[in-house]
């Protein structure tokens, strides 16, 4: 199992001008973005009925994991189911594909196509739906814009217009449309075993100090 370094930062408009300027002088968007370099974020969370996601999160506890299903933009023939573990401050992501059919059905809670099959994750997942009672509990949406640096496999990404919603049947309607819940943007830097001081200085680390934000407890509250 492979964990990351992660960073994130609280930030302002201002900032995301600065950073969008020093980032792309050195770093590359990626390839995947629109034509602004942006994309938008949908993923439904999962929790149980004593929000333990939320509360190890906020409590911060050391060891910790979250599920959730993500698609981009208005693509929903491309779906993952993630799960995303930290340990010691470090993180690991772990995810497959699944059919728009299945979400649904997920969503629904038609999860017994799950108890056999051959995805190691959906199975993990029926497991903990069953005996630890997670159900899909919000939506979390955002806008993107992602940087990459192969040496140390960084990515840098500015995430803005962070909403949600607790209709988790409207998560496939690609048309849903969300309020902005947070006014504050997020700056993320994820690396493997090193980050160049390329940039480490393009992001101002030596001026900033990381912070515990999660954008599925900002949407819960």
């Amino acid at each position: 199992m492979k964990f990351r370094h992660e960073y994130k930062h609280c930030i302002n408009l201002m900032d995301i001008y600065c950073l969008r300027t020093r980032l792309s002088a050195v770093m590359k968007h990626d390839r995947n973005a629109g034509e602004d370099g942006t994309y938008l974020v949908k993923s439904l969370y999962f929790d149980n009925y004593m929000d333990q996601a939320l509360r190890e999160k906020v409590d911060g506890v050391n060891k910790r994991e979250k599920f959730r299903i993500r698609y981009y933009g208005t693509d929903t023939s491309f779906i993952r189911l993630e799960k995303k573990s930290k340990i010691n401050g470090l993180c690991n992501k772990v995810s497959v594909r699944i059919t728009k059919e299945e979400c649904q059905s997920i969503i629904d809670g038609n999860i017994e196509f799950m108890k056999e099959d051959e995805r190691n994750l959906l199975r993990e997942l029926y497991s903990k739906m069953k005996y630890q009672l997670l159900r899909p509990k919000c939506i979390v949406s955002y806008t993107r814009e992602s940087f990459v640096y192969p040496p140390g496999n960084v990515r840098v990404t500015l995430d803005t217009n962070i909403g949600g919603s607790n209709s988790i049947r409207s998560f496939l309607n690609p048309e849903t449309k969300f309020l902005c819940l947070y006014r504050n943007s997020i700056l993320e830097v994820k690396w493997d075993e090193f980050l160049p001081e390329i940039v480490r200085y393009a992001v101002g680390l030596h001026s900033r100090r990381s912070g515990a934000f999660s954008k599925y407890a900002a949407v819960r509250f």
